[in-house]
């Protein structure tokens, strides 16, 4: 996803190249599976409450936004809200968006996230393998606690056979792990993913992902 140095002990993450490769693709499909599932329930008299984290330049928020929920959008560049509010597709009379309405956004860092309580989908696509391993503990703890019961996470957990493990600053699971993560959570879609590619911006690598939607059981 970012670039990717030749000799390096941590990832440079060159934003600004990655933003401009992504720019204008689609939701990802974790997350308009996790949206189908919700469709398919009993509709609330009030809004759902997602939280986007790692939201970048907004692919996933405005789709959430497009269908009608109050969307907590975080990341940790602030080079991710600059892009994000200037989307035209923000601006069409439709949303009618301002700041403080459906939309908000926060920067924060996954080393000291706090969500609010009562979050109906938290939606973390490409971004929990930036991590520290050290903090990931906290994290985790913090998106269980932080969802109703009945609520969604979707989003990817890299593998440990992902050419990224040679960063020691980003967090991988074996899928003992990752089954171990979920738990208290019903699976809905799990799908391992394990192949030669390239990232957004054209830099070699071996992807070894793990795409899910799970249910935090009731």
């Amino acid at each position: 996803m970012m670039n990717q140095p030749t000799h390096s002990s941590s990832l440079n993450h060159n934003w600004d190249a990655y933003y401009q490769a992504v720019e204008g693709r689609p939701p990802r499909e974790t997350l308009l599976k996790a949206l189908a599932k919700f469709d398919a329930e009993p509709s609330l008299d009030c809004p759902r409450l997602a939280v986007d984290l790692g939201c970048g330049d907004g692919r996933d928020t405005v789709e959430l936004l497009r269908r009608g929920w109050h969307v907590l959008a975080i990341d940790g560049e602030q080079k991710a809200f600059d892009r994000l509010l200037n989307r035209l597709d923000l601006q069409h009379d439709s949303f009618r968006l301002t700041e403080g309405q459906r939309l908000q956004t926060q920067l924060m860092r996954f080393e000291t996230l706090t969500l609010p309580p009562a979050v109906d989908l938290i939606n973390a696509s490409f971004c929990l393998t930036f991590c520290p391993p050290a903090s990931f503990p906290d994290l985790w703890q913090t998106i269980m606690t932080s969802l109703n019961k009945g609520g969604r996470f979707c989003g990817q957990l890299f593998g440990d056979r992902d050419s990224w493990t040679r960063y020691p600053n980003h967090t991988h699971h074996t899928r003992q792990q990752i089954e171990g993560l979920l738990q208290p959570f019903e699976i809905e879609w799990l799908d391992e993913e394990e192949h030669p590619g390239v990232t957004a911006i054209g830099e070699e690598k071996h992807w070894h992902i793990f795409h899910i939607v799970a249910r935090k059981r009731g």
